[in-house]
């Protein structure tokens, strides 16, 4: 008994355009209400920094559908804008509700992967040019895998999931089309057993019918008119046997005929070149076997060699267009190889069917293969794209295997082993790749915190040589490359409208150090604070 599979509801990409506008509109009032925080006791440019946020959100929520990566950037540069962290409360949620939606609309990970190392890469030299220390960069990375990263996963989850549900119903469908495919061939069966039978019986009694007709029409104890009647007899019983032959064959057309011969006027090499004047790039190769060398073989055999090529060619057109197409015909001994290898369709492409097909022309492939003799293996290439191969004798017959009795894969098992290995793929690129990282930068961190304080020191010397009054720019340039993040606890805050850095006075001394402070590009103080828990030094 058959049954009707029912899809499940349309996907939120069928919604009416207005549904969606008004999603993008309650999206972008969502993501900038953090942003009021900013009006209220900050910085002046953070607060224009917000005031120009708001339109940019609404810019990045309107193309987040079409280039997610851009909508994406757009919180990123506001974020470094406010913070060379990265870091910031009026962003964060944008930063990992745009991320989960770049993950849910990007197909391939690398652009995403290469956008997150230029996020990385920019978010250096700010730190180290601006700042004058790695720190803020480290947090930036942290705030990338956390705050971008872990949504952007988030969203890819949820994309192959979704791909998986899709893949999982074409399946069902394929199924469902084999079940009926099934019953379709039982049918056929049944009807190609009546036939048998009714040649069996009818045909025998038929048979019989005639021969004594035959034998009653020459004997001679009958009248000649009986004898003209069993003639006619005779003729009847043959005339039904001829209509009982067409009736059988009819019958039995679908399982019972007989094997088709390669025509004489068409070859391997013909085939190729209707295919390359199709338009198809397609090229044959024959190694150690002669021209039309598959001519010596059984016909079944070389029928075989024909259809193995023919329905190589024709999945490759149906499946990837404008890709290569090599055809390779090996002798080896008693065998003879034949291979069909298409490269993987050019970018752009689409094939002209669904991934998922019903395999029926492989399936029948695959069992005129083995009645000739042989073995057939179809699946993806080594260096990509996919391969038709059949392995065929060349003389005599081979012993031929039962439906069951090859060792390679189906197609079910081909395609559950490609979806754990994309399952394990995906599965390192979601934990392994950001605990990779974090981990590295974990032990880039230990590392910087180690050697850090002996590059951030300020040799007395060349501080007893700074003058209030001195141009920012030559203070500078006598100054350590890195500064020291955090002052000594206790330390005041600088006043309005001046930047101070701090220096240690010898390497892993963080009681007390050197403040420089500038204002309006002048050197305006200088001198030595110390932690409030210890004594200021004269």
């Amino acid at each position: 008994m058959l049954t009707r599979l029912r899809r499940p509801a349309p996907p939120a990409a069928e919604r009416p355009w207005w549904v969606a506008r008004l999603l993008d509109v309650c999206l972008w009032l969502a993501l900038s209400v953090p942003l009021t925080a900013a009006f209220d006791g900050v910085p002046r440019v953070r607060m224009w920094t917000a005031v120009l946020g708001i339109p940019l959100l609404a810019a990045a929520v309107a193309v987040r559908r079409r280039w997610p990566l851009v909508a994406l950037a757009v919180p990123v540069a506001l974020g470094f804008a406010t913070a060379r962290e990265l870091f910031t409360f009026e962003y964060a949620t944008a930063l990992a509700v745009l991320a989960y939606l770049a993950g849910v609309r990007v197909e391939r990970a690398r652009a995403s992967l290469w956008f997150f190392s230029g996020v990385a890469a920019v978010g250096l030299p700010l730190s180290i040019v601006l700042v004058r220390t790695m720190w803020p960069w480290f947090t930036a990375v942290l705030t990338l895998l956390f705050n971008i990263v872990l949504p952007w996963l988030l969203g890819r989850s949820r994309r192959q999931y979704a791909a998986l549900v899709r893949t999982g119903w074409q399946l069902a469908e394929r199924m469902e089309r084999e079940q009926q495919a099934v019953a379709d061939r039982t049918r056929l069966r049944e009807r190609a057993r009546i036939a048998g039978d009714m040649h069996d019986s009818l045909g025998h009694e038929l048979a019989l019918l005639t021969l004594r007709a035959g034998a009653l029409e020459v004997d001679e104890r009958l009248a000649p008119d009986q004898r003209a009647a069993v003639g006619e007899l005779r003729a009847a019983a043959g005339a039904a046997a001829e209509h009982l032959r067409d009736i059988i064959g009819v019958l039995r057309t679908d399982d019972r005929a007989g094997p088709s011969r390669l025509p004489a006027d068409d070859s391997v090499e013909a085939l190729v070149e209707r295919a390359r004047s199709s338009g198809v790039e397609v090229s044959l190769r024959r190694d150690g076997v002669p021209g039309a060398g598959e001519e010596g073989m059984p016909v079944m055999g070389a029928r075989a060699v024909y259809r193995v090529v023919q329905e190589g060619l024709t999945n490759a057109t149906k499946h990837a267009p404008g890709a290569p197409v090599e055809v390779r015909l090996a002798g080896a001994g008693r065998w003879l190889d034949v291979t069909v290898t298409n490269a993987a369709p050019p970018p752009g492409t689409a094939p002209s069917a669904a991934p998922v097909s019903g395999g029926n022309g492989l399936v029948g492939l695959d069992e005129r293969v083995r009645l000739a003799g042989g073995e057939l293996r179809a699946g993806p290439a080594p260096g990509g794209g996919f391969e038709v191969a059949a392995r065929l004798p060349t003389a005599g017959r081979a012993p031929v295997r039962g439906p069951g009795d090859s060792s390679r894969w189906s197609v079910s098992q081909r395609e559950l082993a490609s979806a754990r290995h994309q399952v394990r793929r995906r599965l390192v690129q979601t934990v392994a790749v950001p605990a990779a990282l974090f981990t590295g930068l974990l032990l880039l961190m230990g590392v910087f915190a180690l050697i850090s304080p002996s590059w951030s020191v300020l040799d007395r010397g060349t501080y007893d040589r700074l003058r209030p009054g001195d141009a920012q720019e030559a203070v500078q340039s006598r100054l350590p490359f890195f500064s020291v993040d955090v002052p000594p606890d206790g330390t005041p805050v600088p006043p309005p409208g001046r930047s101070c850095q701090y220096y240690h006075l010898r390497p892993y001394a963080d009681d007390m150090a050197y403040q420089v402070c500038f204002a309006d590009g002048r050197l305006v103080t200088k001198g030595v604070v110390h932690r409030r828990d210890r004594p200021a030094r004269g």
